[in-house]
């Protein structure tokens, strides 16, 4: 089994949320893009939310979140997986991203969003606790993950849950 290693982030200048997936799946790998499942309902709530849907070339996309003040990135940096399943993650290989420098390089973070709860899960285990304790101004929320293999939840549910992180310019309750 080998490694898979993750993408950049998804980054403008400023970022008030950041949206964070586990590790790209196979068929993101082969696009070269974050959330390329066909199936994957990140880029259709995208889409619904912000104008950044399937229908527009990636670079587009990309550049509509930017504008938003959305970023995106996965909490691994890379990981051994057999397939794109969450569940396949080895987390004794696993390396998380460097979120100390993410965090120290954009301060105005307000709102990080885990796309699952795989992607929570990794965080609180992985990322150092003294790297987690310095985003004690940040609100963490998990969101219904987007991808195909949550089936149990509709289109429209998981949109009313994601529609929230659009719903003014301060992410606190």
């Amino acid at each position: 089994m080998q490694v898979t290693q993750g993408f950049a982030p998804i980054l403008g200048p400023v970022a008030r949320v950041m949206i964070l997936g586990t590790l790209p799946s196979q068929q993101s790998l082969k696009r070269n893009q974050y959330f390329g499942h066909p199936r994957n309902a990140f880029w259709p709530i995208m889409g619904e939310i912000f104008g950044a849907g399937p229908e527009l070339p990636y670079a587009k996309r990309t550049q509509l979140l930017q504008h938003h003040e959305i970023a995106v990135w996965d909490v691994l940096r890379s990981a051994r997986r057999a397939g794109s399943m969450d569940a396949a993650i080895e987390k004794k290989d696993a390396s998380p991203n460097n979120f100390a420098a993410l965090h120290a390089a954009h301060p105005e973070l307000e709102l990080v969003c885990f796309n699952g709860q795989a992607a929570a899960r990794l965080f609180k285990r992985l990322v150092p606790p003294d790297v987690q304790e310095s985003f004690a101004s940040v609100r963490f929320v998990t969101m219904p993950s987007t991808s195909p293999a949550l089936a149990a939840m509709s289109f429209a549910d998981k949109l009313s849950c994601w529609s929230k992180i659009a719903t003014g310019r301060t992410y606190r309750s």
